[in-house]
Parts: structure tokens; sequence; C-alpha cells
């Protein structure tokens, strides 16, 4: 056994020492299939190396959330016990949602985060709060943070840059990204909007796990409580804080036990000791009445596996696919060496290992570049990637067996690719290599029977696909092996193409004969042309088509071409007369129409405002026209099915579209002018001072009711209760626009003299206005600076349509299949001219012109390039259509359960889910792509060549 075992092993090194001198000696080729194979390596194991150190430690992650205390404890803003997840990112009560009624709350307040600790524990309180800071630019949203960060128990949350720590009244510190937004720096002067005192920044820090948030700190008591204080004196919002507590009670930390007690009394606790040793979910309550899977994304995993695998799947398939041509030349440059090996005893075994070889020494230099390559890119762009991840890496995570697997990959990849041109190689006969005949060769039937019957065997699958349960991954499957099958017969395909070479000029004659001569080469190059350009077309068409189906689906908030301008807090509403100044200064108006809302309270109340003493005015809907459905106490399960179908077809359950913050507007017949509303009744009703309502629902008898509701108190939101005292109603005449009319979300209109006469209170809120034209860039970016040097916060919108991206996807999806298919064309040409050298040699011998050798580079390289755009735009069109033929079925039946089960009316549209061919990107993809493929090819192809010397016999 040890002598075939020595010949084994000398015969493979043998190989691999003639693969390396073959490579090295043609080092252009080589190092096209060693880039090939490398590119994939740099970026999986950057990749890699990337997301291993981006992906924390359970103990760095806790440690950047709670520093070094043993637990964060804060109210669950829920009453009565709860459960929560070990991680404390989900919570519900104690029974589910289902059983959990917020009106019977309780109105005690809850229960101290003492009352939960062991006595002697250390607590540390964190408070938090947005609000908007002026800065160098205007106003900024800002998170306001009241900690000690001198405290032990901070570090590691926080991690300070420059300057120093905030020791006095008056002193914050500030995270980089809001230095970086608000043009500040340390030693500013910063002021939170109301503040009746700047603060100045005396130190930098960052956030380790959000680098983009823009923060300042503060010590406990100085910011957040002097604001809210300067707010209540000037009638302003106040800051809500969002209060949080680090614990240290030592020992052995905060056990799950100690959660699950803080749980019953509405507690919620993320502990470093869960953390680092979570329960098994058989421990966990809330896992009892939902699977674990439903709040871990278990499903997701899955998914993106798969999609993984996928990707790396074509990725492969891409690169034996244009590597494997490159072999297969090195094969034929070098077969009067392998007839050499043939001559002197090898026999086919030997002239295989050599050729594999030959992908197996490249593959594995390939391999070695690569992961180098691949490390020392994410060791020098560490600082860029930690920015563009938004949080910064726990340390270097190198997983040496992973980036051995990935490395091996390119290995791998090699040998594949080299393994038709090994197997070729091994079939040609000593006198054939030695004489460079070629011979003749049968063409593979086989080949082309399977590929016939995967391409038929795959439509049918993604046809039944979209009639099946399983709907979107069946489709996917059948068109995969679909696109397979058309891979499988690219060769003979392309001797199809050949037959058009009758009707060419020269040029294109003899580049489309080579290219069906060597079909070998030409086929792969075809076919990773098409697998590129099938898989940019079919999500081009899924995104046209969608897009199609959104542009239909949108609805306006206004009409086309008007725009709305109103403010947005109460220290804005002082500001709007000069507002509406700016308005018609900056922009090219049409018409500005004024409106005013209505203020129950004191004149810094807002209509949604739950400040005691405020209130709001209130459209009361007669009870007989109210919606039966939401009337019951038991609501729409007292109805039978057949009732509730009925009632959903009744105009009193049409719920109009409500899209205004104030949906009762005071204003005058200007106002209708700019909405669009026409008719002549409303307009004379308005115009005489009588209100005009789009609801007809509200309206009887001519008559509308509107009731005054004061003293709010003290609202809870999380329980549902509120303190009201309904007020005065108000009866009000009012004309009731026709059903065409839209009222673009305003329920009701005011005239001014209506409602003076009712006794209302009313304020400047906006103005809506229609433009002479369009509003260009920079006009909007002068009212923007307007605005945001008055320093009010406001909204401005201006309805312009259904604005999809899907213009920015087609382009990004183009570049892509074009630079892809330039690629695989210009490395076929090269091949080609590499492989054909003789041939061209030859035209230059018989007195060819010598721009024929640049233009038959040039057309060699667009035969390809269009051979593999047209079979490409022809098999991505069949998994788009697919899926939206999945999507169409799925809404269909969405529809038809929701009619059945009485939630959608009769009189809605059906669904529409359009199938929209992407025509300007197959255009771009048919001519741009193969005509610049063809040009780049003639401008970097020397347009004459050397004669060779006659070889010897």
């Amino acid at each position: 056994m040890t002598a075939p075992l020595q010949g084994w092993y000398h015969s493979w090194v043998a190989a691999l020492r003639i693969a390396r001198r073959d490579a090295w000696r043609a080092k252009g080729r080589s190092s096209l299939v060693l880039a090939m194979l490398a590119l994939p390596i740099v970026g999986v194991s950057a990749a890699d190396l990337t997301l291993r150190s981006a992906e924390l430690s359970p103990e760095q992650s806790v440690t950047r959330m709670i520093g070094t205390a043993d637990a964060r404890v804060s109210h669950s803003h829920m009453s009565g016990p709860i459960n929560q997840s070990p991680d404390s990112r989900t919570s519900a009560p104690v029974g589910g949602y289902k059983a959990y009624d917020p009106s019977k709350s309780t109105r005690d307040k809850p229960e101290p985060v003492e009352s939960a600790l062991p006595p002697g524990a250390q607590v540390l309180k964190d408070s938090s709060g947005y609000a908007k800071v002026r800065t160098t630019h205007g106003l900024l949203d800002t998170q306001l943070r009241e900690i000690d960060a001198h405290s032990p128990l901070v570090k590691g949350m926080i991690t300070l840059d420059r300057g120093r720590l905030p020791e006095n009244p008056g002193e914050v510190i500030a995270t980089r990204a809001f230095l970086k937004d608000s043009g500040f720096f340390v030693g500013s002067s910063v002021t939170p909007r109301g503040a009746t005192s700047p603060y100045k920044i005396v130190g930098a820090y960052e956030l380790p796990d959000e680098l983009g948030r823009p923060e300042i700190i503060a010590p406990p008591g100085t910011l957040i409580a002097p604001l809210n204080k300067a707010l209540t004196e000037s009638g302003g919002r106040t800051v809500t804080p969002d209060d949080s507590y680090l614990v240290k009670v030592g020992g052995a930390g905060v056990t799950w036990d100690a959660v699950k007690a803080a749980n019953a009394k509405s507690l919620l606790v993320l502990s470093r000791a869960v953390i680092l040793d979570p329960p098994a979910d058989s421990e966990v309550p809330l896992y009892r009445d939902e699977p674990a899977s439903k709040f871990q994304g278990e499903g997701n995993k899955v998914v993106e596996t798969a999609i993984l695998a996928t990707v790396v799947g074509l990725a492969m398939l891409e690169i034996c696919l244009l590597a494997g041509p490159a072999f297969a030349v090195g094969a034929r440059r070098s077969r009067r060496q392998l007839g050499l090996v043939g001559a002197n005893g090898g026999d086919r075994r030997h002239i295989r290992s050599i050729v594999l070889s030959g992908g197996l020494v490249i593959g594995a230099v390939a391999a070695v570049t690569g992961t180098v390559v691949g490390i020392l890119l994410t060791v020098v762009l560490r600082p860029v990637l930690e920015e563009t991840l938004g949080n910064r890496f726990g340390g270097f995570d190198f997983r040496p067996l992973e980036l051995a697997g990935i490395a091996l990959l390119a290995v791998f990849t090699g040998l594949l690719a080299a393994i038709v041109p090994a197997v070729t190689a091994s079939r040609q006969t000593v006198l054939a290599s030695l004489t460079g005949r070629r011979g003749i060769r049968r063409a593979n039937r086989v080949l082309p029977v399977l590929g016939l019957i995967a391409v038929a065997v795959g439509a049918s699958i993604a046809l039944y696909g979209t009639t099946s349960k399983l709907g979107s991954t069946v489709v996917a499957g059948g068109s995969a092996l679909a696109e397979l099958g058309i891979v499988a017969l690219t060769p003979v395909l392309v001797g199809l193409f050949g037959r058009l070479g009758r009707w060419l000029p020269l040029s294109p004659r003899l580049a489309l004969r080579d290219a069906v001569r060597n079909r070998g080469r030409t086929a792969p190059a075809v076919a990773a042309v098409l697998a590129a350009v099938a898989g940019t077309v079919a999500v081009a068409t899924y995104q046209q088509s969608n897009d199609v189906q959104m542009r239909q689906e949108y609805r306006a908030d206004l009409p086309h071409g008007t725009g709305l301008l109103q403010a947005s807090e109460n220290g804005a509403y002082k500001e709007v007369p000069a507002l509406r100044e700016v308005l018609s200064r900056e922009l090219p108006l049409a018409q500005r129409a004024d409106v005013d809302r209505l203020v129950v309270g004191k004149p810094s109340c807002e209509s949604y405002s739950s400040d005691p003493g405020c209130g709001r005015a209130e459209v009361i809907t007669p009870k007989d026209q109210r919606c039966p459905l939401y009337e019951d106490a038991k609501g729409s399960d007292a109805f039978t099915e057949a009732q509730r179908r009925e009632l959903r077809q009744d105009w009193r359950c049409q719920e109009p579209w409500h899209g205004m913050e104030h949906s009762v507007l005071v204003g005058d017949d200007k106002l209708l002018s700019v909405l669009a509303v026409t008719d002549p009744g409303t307009v004379a009703a308005l115009k005489s001072g009588q209100a005009v309502s789009f609801d007809k629902r509200q309206v009887k008898d001519g008559k509308l009711t509107l009731r005054i509701i004061t003293d709010q108190g003290e609202n809870d939101i999380m329980t549902g209760r509120y303190d009201e005292t309904p007020g005065e109603d108000k009866v009000l005449p009012v004309h009731l626009a026709p059903d065409s009319a839209e009222g673009w979300g305003v329920e009701l209109i005011l005239p001014p003299t209506a409602a003076k006469a009712a006794g209302l209170t009313t304020a400047p809120v906006g103005s809506f206005f229609s433009l002479d034209g369009t509003a260009s860039t920079e006009q909007r970016q002068k009212l923007d600076g307007e605005i945001d040097r008055m320093g009010v916060d406001t909204s401005l919108r201006i309805e312009a349509g259904y604005q999809g991206d899907n213009s920015i996807v087609m382009l990004a999806l183009a570049v892509f299949a074009g630079l892809v298919t330039i690629g695989a064309a210009g490395i076929a040409t090269g091949l080609a001219q590499a492989d054909a050298e003789a041939d061209l040699k030859t035209l230059a011998a018989v007195g060819a012109a010598p721009r024929v050798r640049r233009t038959l580079s040039g057309f060699q390289c667009g035969v390809v390039a269009l051979m593999g755009v047209v079979l490409g735009s022809a098999a991505g069109i069949l998994p788009a259509v697919g899926l939206r033929l999945t999507q169409q079925r799925e809404a269909e039946s969405l529809y038809r359960r929701s009619i059945e089960q009485g939630y959608t009316s009769l009189t809605e549209a059906a669904p529409f889910v359009p199938i929209s061919v992407p025509w300007e990107t197959l255009g771009g993809l048919l001519v741009v792509v193969p005509l610049g493929a063809a040009l780049l090819a003639a401008l970097v192809t020397r347009s004459s060549g050397a004669l060779a010397r006659r070889a010897a016999g």
C-alpha cells in the first residue's frame, strides 16, 4: 500500500508545482481569476469580523445599559401586576391584554421603587425627556437627561471624550452627535426652548450603544425641573420625564424571583444576574400565554439564514460561471504542456489533477489574500464602521474557525470552477494536444434536455405557488429552478443566436461565429450575465408593480399643489401672524386662507391639552345617527355576523377620513377655494355666516351640536381615565356639504361671525394656501431658514402627489446589472482575445485593417452582453409575475373574508395588485449596456498586434 500512496502524493505535488508555475507565467489571467475569487472573500470576511465585533457579549451589553449597577427598575405605566421577559423588553398585564381593563384600575400612586428592594440598597435616579433645544441652525429635538455622572454606578454607560463632568447647576455635558448637529462645541452655552437661562457645555461624551443620539446630561434637579417651571409660567407644554432607577444590592444581585416579586408591584426590572443567567422559558410567566418564539423572533432568524444561504449560493454560481472559462482557456493555452505529460506516461488522472491544481493554487492564494485584506479593511475602517452601525465595538472578535471556513469557500469555488475544464482537457488525445488541434466534439445532448425539463418544471412550480398556501416560497423555488434550466440551455441558445450572423457585416459576423464556435467559453459568460440581469429584472418588475399599486392607493392630504402651514405648540401660536407673512414673502402663493382654532380655557390651551383648566370643543353625533356597532356595551360581539355585515354597509358606520390635527376650523370662503370645494350652495352658505359640515352623521334637521368640555384635570392616557366636566352645548345652524365635496380631514368650518355669535374663543393656528406654479428647492430652503430663525415649532406640507423612490431603486438596479454585465462580457472578451490570438494574427497577416482587431473585440464583448441581457430579461419576468399573482390571491382572499365578516363595505373597491413591466429599465439594459460594453472593449483593445514567428514543427 505504500507505493500507491507515494505515487498519489508525488503526482499531486508535481501537479501543484506545474500549476503554480503556469499561474505565475500567465499573470494577467491568474490575476483576473484571483480577483474574482478573492473579492467575495474580502466582503464576507470583513462582514463576519464586523458583525462579530459589533455583537456584544451579555456582560458588555448589560454594562452599557445599567453601568455597574445590579439592575435598572422603572414603573411599567400599567396598573396592577405584570409579567415581563427576562430582558425586560416585553411586558404584559397578568392574564394578557384581553383580560386587562384599564378603566378598572385604581388611581393610587404607584409603588415606590424602594418597596421592592432589600434594605440598604443603593439607588440612583435617572430621568430623561425630550425637548427642543436652540442651536446655531434653529431647533433640535434633544433628549434631556438628569443623572449623577460622577456616581460609580454610571461607569460604562457613557464615555467622556473631552472636557469634564458637570458638577454645578448650569453645567451640562453633551454627546458628540449633539455637538455635530447643533454646531456647538465644548465651552458653548446651550438653551432649551422655554428655559430662562443658558447652560454651559463643559464636556463631550458618547453613548457607546447609540452614537447618533443628541443628548445632554445635567446634575439631578438642575435641568428638567427648572425648565418645566419656566414652561408652566409661560404657558408652554412641559417635558414629561421618564424616570428609572439604577440599583446596587450586592451579593448575588437581583435574582429572577426578585424580578417577579417586583413585577407584582407593577415594576419593570432589567437585571444583570438575569441577563447573564436567564431562566428557562418554562419559568417565565409571560411565555405561558404566548410562545417564547413570538417575542424572540425565531422565524425571522430562519428567513435570514435562508436568504444568506441563497445569496452565498448565487455568488458561488456567478464566480464559477466566470472563472470556469478562464481555467478552460488556461488549459488550452497549456495544451502542449499537457500533451507532453501524456506522452511521458501520464494518464487522464494526471491531466485532471494539473488543471484542478490550478484552481486549488489560485483558490488558496485568493483565500489568504481575501481574508487578510478583509481583516485589514475592518481594522482600518473601524471608526467608519462604528459610526455607520451606530455603536462601538466591544473589541475585535476574531473567530478563526469562521474565517477559515470563509477562506475555504474560495478554495472550494476555485476547484468547482476548474472541474469542467479539467475533465475537458483530460479527454483530449495526446496527438491533438501536441499538434494544437482542438478536434471535433459532439454537442452534449443531455444537458439541453435537462434544461428544458428544469424550465418546464420550474415554471409549473412557480405558477402553482401562486395558488399555494406556501405562496412566495414556492414561487421563488420554482423560479430558481427555471433559471437554472435556462442556464443549462445557454449553449444551445448561443447556437441559435449564431444563425443571425449571415445577415451581419464582417466584424459582428466574425464575433458571433467565434462566440458560437467556442461555446465552452461563451456560454458560462452569457449565463453569468443572464443570472445577474434576471435578478435585476425580477426586482425591477416587482418594484415597478408595487409602485403602480402604491400610486393607486395613495391618498392625498390636500388638493394637488396646495399646502398647509400650522403651528404645532403653544409657543408657536403667538408667532402665527409672523409666520403667515414669511409664507407670503418666500413662496409664490396664488391664494392664502388663514384659519383659527377654537380655544377652551386659558389662551395657552391646545385642543388636545391635558393640563388642568384646559378643555376642548367636540362635535356631538346625534344618538340615532351613531353606528350601532360602537354604541352597544358589548361592542360588535353583540351582533351576529350577518348583522355586522349589514351594518358595515350602513351610512352611519362609514367613517370619514379625519386627518387634521384640528378638525374644527374657523375660516372664510377662501378656505373652500383652497380646498377645491366649488359647490355653489356650500360657498354661499359660508359667505352668509353659516357653518359648513362635511360629515352628514353630525347634522340633523340642519343643526349641529358643539359641546364644550372643560376642567380635564389630571388625565391618565394609559388607564383611559379622564376628569372631564361637560360644559354648555352650542347648537349651530349648519349647511351639509354634498358627498362629492372633499373636506380633506376637516369636519366643520365655522365662519368668524358664527364663532363670535356662539361665544366661542378663537386663536390663530395657521394658513392653507395654493401655489402659483410650484415652489422651488431654493424657496423652500429660504422658508425653512426663516422659520428656524424665528425659533418656533411648526409643520409645513405641500401636497405634491405620490412621490415614490422607485426611480432611484430602478437606477441602482440598472447600474448594478450594467456593471456585472460589462464585467462578465469583458472577461469573456479578454479570454476570447487570449484564446483567438492566432486568428487575430492571421487577420493581420492577410492584410486586415488595424481597426478590425479593435472592432472585433468590441463586437465580441457586445455579443456576449446582448445575449445575456436578452435571456436574463426573459428569465427575470417569471418570478416577479409569480410573486405579484401570489400577492393578488392573498389580497383577494383577505378582501372576501373581510366582506363575509362585515369588516369591509361592498362599496369599497376590490384590491388592486397590478403587474407592470419596467420597459425603460429593460430598454436601458437591452441597448445601453451591450453598447457600453462594446465601446469599452473597443477602447481598451490595441488596434495592432505583433506578428508571431512560425512555430517549430
